[in-house]
């Protein structure tokens, strides 16, 4: 039986299971606690500090997101000294950090730039050293800008702990530190599964898909919500479409199979939507190749041949291979007719994880 607990968290009484945190908590909610480096799909990290709350009888701030709720807690999120310690944060991060929003591929989509619009912040109060590091786009998926990294460590914990695939670590330490490949070599089927999992988590514009920069910013697109057609698995997500075509997919969080995760095909294999090579009208093989007709005289042909094999060498000599790209009705219509019609048990799907 799962224990039920409850804490105040500004100056209302909430109740929740044991097992959370305070960041856990109030997201359930619906308060607002500042976050970069967090992403539900990973574990706890605490490494931003922007989701700094204060708790009675603790003489300091704790970050939420690591801060296992307890019992009768009592956790202010919001007042003058919180807000001046994030602000403060974002100063920093900002004073390292490209003045480019206006050409950003992440523009209306990045939490760094929302938050610096949230909390009023404006680059300048602190000057020092920033680095001047060239784009790397030394693969057909993926483009890294290193200047606009904040070093949340998202990319690097999603790969290791969801992906688990070891392409990227943090290398180099203090104002040097950077993820990256091992010995910085470019990202290649060695080393990268491509499956663009550092891209859905970067909070900002330093991980985008090469494929999709510039051709939409991120108000420009419609998102429409759908299901991978790939393998049977049933992975949802955002195609984001523009001016009638679609240009990137984006993840969907709230899925219930895949929860934003996806793999190469999914991510990057929707070229095939707007191919040439697409067939849009039945093609029967004649003599010289073939020629195209409509729908009753292919289907008519198709039932007219497997009549022949039928009758020739029996209902075993059908069968029929379904597609994971068809809807699960369309599946089950396939299965039925094969069962029923031809009377064979010949049935398969492409539906392999």
């Amino acid at each position: 039986m799962i224990r039920t607990l409850s804490m105040i968290v500004d100056g209302k009484e909430f109740s929740f299971s044991a097992g959370k945190t305070i960041l856990a908590v109030c997201r359930e909610n619906n308060i607002f606690v500042p976050t970069l480096c967090h992403d539900k799909r990973l574990l706890p990290h605490g490494g931003c500090r922007l989701c700094l709350v204060e708790i009675k009888g603790v003489p300091k701030p704790l970050a939420s997101c690591t801060t296992p709720a307890e019992n009768g807690m009592v956790v202010t999120t919001s007042n003058a000294h919180l807000t001046r310690l994030r602000k403060t944060v974002l100063e920093l991060l900002l004073s390292n950090h490209p003045n480019d929003c206006m050409t950003c591929e992440a523009t209306g989509d990045c939490l760094l730039q929302e938050l610096a619009y949230q909390f009023g912040i404006r680059p300048g109060k602190y000057r020092g050293a920033m680095w001047g590091l060239p784009l790397r786009q030394d693969n057909p998926f993926i483009t890294f800008d290193p200047n606009k990294c904040v070093v949340c460590g998202r990319c690097v914990r999603i790969c290791n702990e969801v992906v688990m695939a070891g392409t990227l670590t943090m290398t180099k330490r203090g104002f040097n530190a950077m993820p990256n490949t091992a010995y910085g070599k470019p990202r290649s089927l060695e080393n990268c599964e491509f499956c663009g999992q550092c891209v859905s988590s970067c909070p900002t514009g330093a991980l985008t898909d090469t494929k999709s920069r510039g051709k939409g910013r991120y108000s420009e697109l419609t998102r429409v919500r759908t299901t991978c057609s790939y393998c049977g698995t049933g992975c949802s997500f955002f195609l984001n479409v523009k001016d009638g075509k679609v240009v990137k997919v984006t993840s969907d969080y709230d899925g219930p199979v895949n929860q934003g995760n996806l793999c190469i095909k999914g991510r990057y294999g929707y070229d095939f939507i707007h191919s040439e090579e697409r067939i849009k009208t039945p093609l029967i093989r004649n003599t010289d190749g073939f020629r195209e007709v409509g729908w009753d005289e292919a289907l008519q042909l198709v039932a007219d041949k497997f009549k022949e094999a039928i009758a020739a060498h029996g209902p075993d000599s059908a069968g029929a291979f379904s597609s994971s790209r068809c809807t699960n009705e369309e599946n089950y219509l396939l299965s039925k007719w094969v069962r029923c019609a031809i009377g064979s048990n010949n049935v398969d799907n492409c539906a392999r994880v």
